[in-house]
């Protein structure tokens, strides 16, 4: 294995690389799996760390009321991953934990691969509670949660070196669950240099080596750890360090770990950015507006338009913006053969007939209540005016909940409520066990993605980046992403403004302008004036879908704060 030209190492605790390894949850490792497949386009010299869950998150299966259950995953470990005989451990709870590391090579388009290492507890020498530690991703209670962030910062830089990595100059933690990475920086800093106490110069070595990406806009979102719980679990040296560093009281806040030990902070979008600014003061906070793998993500119906009208877009995505030339029956017939696919897959599947020719909007992601899936079932009546009076429609749902997530898990419940009362006339589907193989089928396959945060919870949002490399608009609250790739009419429409308000009062607006925007303009749109539809695709492609990629994203990381 060659390390000697590796000098960034990116750690995650979630990913997303094929459909058979469940190795992630939602949005935050979809992107991490398209920021190592862009990397590896780029030839960028990263490796990457992250867990093996073993368990994965889990599979989802939903009753005929909404009521979720949840069953692990178990999956062939070795039909994806090659055992390393390399070894480390660490220090948790006065116990040594042993960890051995699993490869894949991450490739795009090119041979060139990135190495990403999963770290595994699941060892003989292990105590049986130790080998489960990398079984469940977000699973367990605060000190498992503590335990397995501990393996993948430390037991991360330290598999890293064992596997003789050791000329790396930056090391990327994709959201706080990695942080305590640097205090591993730090301990190799006091070992180089034979110091055992913190000083601006130590400070300073370890902030040149770390980036970090908060992807959480709420002050809730990000790991706080009891600091009785950090003392009891952590090695003394460890403790030793964070009480030097003066980042924590009674808890011990991951972000703010991060915050202090980084060159280089980043927010995913350009309002995330501020709204990050806003929650940490003290700190200079960049934007790097996220972004997907376009190779990965376009169906093969546009793919193959692509390659007709667009030479070299996978080596270079802005050029999607030539897609403004494209003939409009050529798009609308290659989004007719995604959404074919999508619909056979879904009267497959369930009893619902979906149809050909009706406007079908899609509405899928993480089930939880600040999405407010539900916001377009706020008056079923209005909604049914418009079906009956304006244009049919007819909905697609998916999204898991959090296990421990009861809010999400009502929130399910109240779509199937509504679903009942008016399934009669509009057929709407709830699919589950979203993933990304579902996931790119909904995105490509829908004529509408529809999306409607409560602003500013929504930190990016990638799902309607890929809607739109698909040629589907957006029909989106002005938040995350969105405000940058909105265009009035043109990539798609808002749902109300950028005005601030208390949520009560905004749920009422939303869902009236909402319902006004189908009512009169999207519905007659796309029954009426196909050709200012199709434009309207044609723009979300060209603007959008050739901008807002992970290769764009990747670029400004490297310009930015990987090798200024």
């Amino acid at each position: 294995m060659m390390t000697d030209d590796r000098n960034v190492a990116y750690f995650t605790m979630e990913i997303a690389l094929e459909p058979g390894m469940p190795t992630y949850s939602g949005g935050l490792g979809v992107l991490a799996g398209d920021t190592l497949r862009s990397a590896a386009n780029l030839k960028i010299p990263m490796v990457g760390v992250t867990l093996v869950h073993r368990k994965g998150y889990f599979f989802q299966k939903l009753d005929e009321y909404g009521n979720q259950s949840e069953d692990p995953v178990d999956w062939q470990i070795n039909d994806y991953l090659q055992e390393l005989p390399e070894r480390t451990s660490v220090l948790i709870d006065n116990r040594e934990v042993h960890i051995r590391a699993w490869l894949y090579n991450v490739r795009g388009f090119t041979d060139y691969a990135i190495p990403l290492f999963f770290l595994d507890t699941d060892l003989p020498e292990n105590s049986d509670y130790d080998r489960t530690l990398t079984h469940y991703l977000y699973g367990g209670d605060e000190y498992y949660r503590l335990c397995q962030e501990i393996i993948l910062g430390i037991g991360g830089v330290r598999i890293l070196r064992a596997l003789g990595y050791n000329d790396l100059i930056r090391f990327h933690m994709n959201e706080g669950h990695a942080s305590l990475l640097a205090l591993e920086l730090v301990r190799e800093y006091f070992k180089k240099e034979n110091c055992d106490t913190i000083t601006p110069a130590v400070i300073k070595n370890i902030r040149k080596k770390c980036v970090f990406t908060t992807h959480t806009p709420v002050p809730a979102g990000h790991d706080q750890f009891p600091i009785s719980l950090v003392e009891k679990v952590l090695a003394p040296d460890s403790v030793k360090i964070i009480k030097e560093l003066d980042c924590c009281s009674d808890k011990l806040n991951m972000t703010h770990l991060a915050l202090n030990l980084s060159h280089y902070v980043n927010g995913v979008a350009k309002k995330h950015g501020e709204v990050s600014r806003e929650l940490f003061p003290n700190y200079v906070i960049d934007s790097i507006t996220n972004g997907v793998n376009a190779a990965s993500w376009a169906s093969d119906s546009m793919k193959e338009l692509f390659d007709k009208y667009i030479t070299g877009w996978r080596e270079d995505n802005f050029s999607l913006r030539y897609a403004l030339s494209i003939p409009n029956d050529e798009i609308w017939q290659a989004h007719r053969k995604a959404k074919e696919a999508l619909l056979s897959h879904i009267n497959e599947k369930t009893d619902i007939e979906f149809n050909m020719d009706t406007l079908t909007i899609g509405f899928a992601r993480r089930a939880a209540a600040y999405k407010r899936a539900d916001l377009i079932f706020s008056d079923l009546e209005r909604l049914l005016h418009i079906h009956r009076n304006v244009g049919a429609i007819q909905l697609i749902y998916a999204g898991k909940a959090h296990p421990k997530d009861n809010n999400g898990k009502d929130l399910i419940r109240r779509l199937f409520q509504a679903i009942s009362q008016i399934k009669n006339e509009i057929k709407v589907v709830y699919l589950p066990n979203y993933n990304i193989e579902l996931g790119k089928l909904i995105t490509s396959g829908v004529d509408v993605w529809l999306n409607n945060p409560i602003p500013p919870l929504e930190a990016s949002g990638t799902s309607g980046m890929k809607a739109a490399l698909n040629g589907v608009p957006s029909l989106s609250v002005l938040d995350g992403w969105w405000i940058e790739g909105w265009i009035e009419n043109v990539t798609g429409w808002a749902i109300g403004d950028l005005q601030q308000m208390p949520d009560d009062q905004r749920r009422a607006r939303d869902a009236a302008s909402l319902y006004d925007k189908l009512e009169r303009v999207v519905v007659p749109t796309f029954y009426n004036d196909r050709d200012k539809f199709i434009n309207i695709m044609r723009h979300a492609i060209a603007l959008n879908g050739s901008f807002f990629t992970t290769q764009r994203m990747m670029m400004q990381y490297v310009l930015k704060a990987y090798f200024l």
